[in-house]
């Protein structure tokens, strides 16, 4: 075989992904819509374009079965057959066998033997058949490489994900030089390197440069969804179930890395979801459901954090079974709150199915679950609603590159802890510090966070005083509290692998070289959590009423508008985490009916909203007597300076974008305004 051959192979092999992935998305759009003349067409001339190319270059046994499936679809195009569920299932099998067939030629094998038995079952298909047997779902879900956004005045090119991660290490060794560059102007010539103008430059150029090569790793959350539909698809068809995809945000962006490690995890939630959580069509119907369940997948950028739900309208899960099952596998749960006991499904070998099958068992694998969760620097919440449904929220960095940190001293050294571990942070002398059975504790709402000191966390020694900042770090499935020596700042970090130099240490993220050339190490907030477990706190600690909370604890209540229900969800989460009592509504005209029933000492709004928005929500507050020194913070999207004024001009008392948002400035902005910082 020439090379000019095997370039135009190779060519061959990258347009017919797309064109698979494409026939393939077309095809189940095809089974939902029917006989929609514009995309039958589409699907033929993928099918018939796919069978020409593979012909030009000699991959003969795909020109057979592209030629098998176009004869197929053009039944379709003719009316002769309608796009039934078993034609789709047919079709379907024809792409599947062509995506696998493609890189085997590419390799060299001989494909004939699979390319004549999947002909052989196109051509035989005729309108009663039952079709092919769906499968249970993909195993797992490959995340492609990013490609370059295509436009009609410029080339894609394809490049090595090698090649990207060399350059990202590039350019993040040229921002830690620059760094020291500038600790040598300071610290020998007496020149703050702020006041050298070809310093500021060359920092800003470097910080832009570090931006547009994170951004080359980035790929959309519709890399994985059409894998996903067709898990939904397939899995409701072989469980004689039925079920409704619905995707938001797919155009949401995220470093490939961090979607490698979710892709999996989200396939085993929708599996989970459809196999345990989505009843059968009878049961729906018995308990006044509409037949068709649904399965939503929704992502979204909030700050340097993306958030992706998969939420299913099904039974919910059965709390009193998951306490049931973890008392016989030996957990304490006698003291454990609802939403505590509801993460015990995270644990190794607990579930609540009776019969365990080969697809999925709630509970089962969800320890996988968190592990991956964990690789990708994330956190995962789950809520569930007997009889309406459950939803699994995954929080995950946009990248694993760069991270935005908190900078603390302890132990006479300095470390950095990822920002979204961080839940929330109180001073010197805290009013919510207290003892339990000996033990320092933190308050945290009604919940008592256990306290030790990170120096002793890392096995650096016991610190000499017990007067520094307390941090609450959030893992998976429980918060601990560390005490530092101080608080140093916040910054974003380039996070270095340790390499093979050092076997793996559950305590690091990874590590950054810092501008005097010494090492900054980035902790772990699961690590640090698990590290420090001590034994359970005193039975009666954990929860109280609202009455009985130690004397300083102020139950704060704040009204959070959005008609986002995952943004709505989320700010509930970090309020209630972090102590205050949280009402909801999904627009201006709800909040202002739950003011009437219920006052509220801050409300935290969006602006884009149906009925009434975020503006007009802010004006009637405003327009009110007994709401008018209400204080309202704008939690949006809208960025430009205008809509800043605007929302200020209507009485904002404070304006945060949605790009810019963490988790720690939103409490911070929530502190400062109700006087509750430390």
């Amino acid at each position: 075989m020439s090379r000019g051959t095997t370039d135009f192979r190779q060519l061959f092999a990258e347009e017919a992904e797309g064109r698979l992935a494409r026939l393939g998305r077309q095809l189940l759009e095809l089974e939902v819509t029917g006989n929609d003349p514009e995309l039958v067409a589409s699907v033929f001339r993928e099918a018939h374009t796919l069978k020409g190319a593979a012909a030009v270059v000699g991959f003969d046994d795909v020109a057979t079965v592209a030629h098998a499936l176009e004869e197929l679809l053009e039944g379709v195009r003719s009316g002769a057959v309608s796009p039934s569920a078993s034609l789709v299932d047919i079709a379907l099998a024809g792409v599947d066998s062509l995506t696998g067939m493609v890189p085997r030629l590419l390799a060299g094998e001989d494909c004939s033997g699979d390319a004549a038995a999947i002909e052989l079952r196109l051509r035989n298909w005729s309108p009663g058949d039952a079709g092919p047997e769906p499968p249970a779902a993909a195993g797992s879900i490959v995340v492609p490489e990013p490609q370059p956004a295509a436009r009609a005045d410029a080339d894609a090119v394809s490049v090595p994900i090698s090649r990207l991660d060399e350059l990202v290490r590039l350019v993040g060794e040229s921002a830690a030089a620059n760094l020291r560059v500038g600790s040598l102007f300071r610290d020998r010539l007496e020149v703050d390197p702020a006041t050298v103008p070809e310093l500021r430059d060359l920092a800003r150029i470097l910080r832009e440069l570090q931006e547009r090569t994170m951004r080359t790793r980035m790929v959309p959350v519709s890399t994985i969804t059409d894998q996903l539909q067709r898990a939904v698809r397939d899995l409701s068809r072989s469980l004689g179930k039925q079920v409704r995809w619905e995707v938001r945000g797919d155009d949401t962006e995220l470093d490939r890395g961090v979607l490698q490690h979710l892709a999996d995890p989200l396939l085993h939630l929708i599996r989970n979801a459809i196999d345990h959580g989505i009843e059968s069509p009878a049961e729906r119907l018995a308990d006044d459901k509409d037949e068709w369940a649904t399965v939503r997948l929704h992502a979204m950028q909030l700050g340097s954090e993306v958030i992706i739900t998969v939420a299913d309208d099904g039974r919910g899960i059965d709390l009193a079974r998951v306490r049931e099952r973890a008392a016989q596998e030996g957990h304490a749960v006698r003291d454990l709150s609802d939403d505590d006991a509801l993460f015990l499904i995270f644990r190794s070998g607990l579930s609540t199915a009776e019969t365990v099958t080969d697809i999925s068992g709630r509970g089962v694998g969800l320890d996988v679950v968190r592990a991956a969760v964990d690789a990708a620097r994330g956190r995962i919440e789950v809520r569930s609603e007997p009889g309406a449904g459950t939803e699994f929220r995954v929080i995950v960095p946009i990248t694993l590159a760069v991270l935005p940190c908190l900078l603390v001293a302890a132990g006479g050294r300095q470390y950095a802890l990822p920002m979204h571990s961080v839940t929330l942070i109180q001073g010197h002398h805290s009013d919510r510090a207290a003892h339990a059975g000996g033990r320092p504790l933190v308050w945290v709402g009604e919940t008592a966070v256990p306290v030790t000191d990170l120096q002793e966390a890392l096995g650096l020694g016991r610190a000499g005083t017990d007067a520094g900042p307390v941090l609450v770090v959030a893992g998976p499935t429980r918060r601990h509290a560390f005490r530092v020596d101080s608080l140093v700042g916040q910054r974003d970090v380039v996070i270095k692998g340790l390499g093979g130099v050092l076997p793996r240490v559950d305590l690091l993220v990874g590590a950054s070289v810092e501008p005097d050339g010494s090492i900054l190490l980035v902790l772990d907030g699961p690590g640090l959590i698990e590290r420090a477990r001590l034994d359970d706190l005193p039975a009666g600690v954990l929860a109280h009423s609202p009455d009985e909370l130690p004397a300083g604890i102020a139950r704060h209540t704040v009204l959070v508008v959005d008609d986002a229900l995952t943004v709505r969800e989320l700010q509930r989460s970090i309020l209630e985490r972090a102590g205050y009592a949280v009402q909801v509504a999904s627009d201006g005209v709800e909040a202002l009916a739950v003011l009437d029933r219920q006052p509220c000492e801050l409300v935290l709004t969006d602006v884009e909203m149906p009925r009434m928005d975020g503006i007009a929500l802010v004006t009637a507050i405003r327009a009110r007597p007994d709401l008018a020194n209400l204080p309202v913070i704008m939690l949006t999207s809208r960025a430009s300076e205008a809509d800043r004024q605007r929302g200020l001009d209507a009485g904002a008392d404070g304006y945060i974008i949605k790009s810019a948002f963490d988790e720690t400035g939103l409490l911070a902005a929530v502190e400062r305004m109700l006087g509750t910082a430390p």
